[in-house]
């Protein structure tokens, strides 16, 4: 799996663990709902500012969106 598509995948995930909409999420981590559904699909890569606003509003440490990302990569290669 890409990492775009890895990270969005991980992303996704998360905000639906929690039961947040794709405009909850940009609200709470002030980005626009089309820039998440855009990073959701891997068409386009956080930067490490916008992944510290992410887990922010998800409530996690930013490493834990790297881990999980790191994860999806890892369980394509094996």
């Amino acid at each position: 799996m890409e990492i775009e598509a890895a990270f969005g995948k991980a992303l996704k995930n998360k905000r639906k663990d929690l039961g947040l909409t794709q405009e909850e999420l940009a609200y709470q981590a002030e980005l626009q709902r089309n820039y998440i559904s855009f990073l959701e699909r891997g068409i386009y890569q956080p930067t490490i500012t916008t992944i510290f606003k992410l887990s922010a509003a998800l409530g996690c440490r930013p490493s834990e969106l790297v881990t999980a990302t790191e994860e999806l990569v890892n369980t394509e290669i094996s």
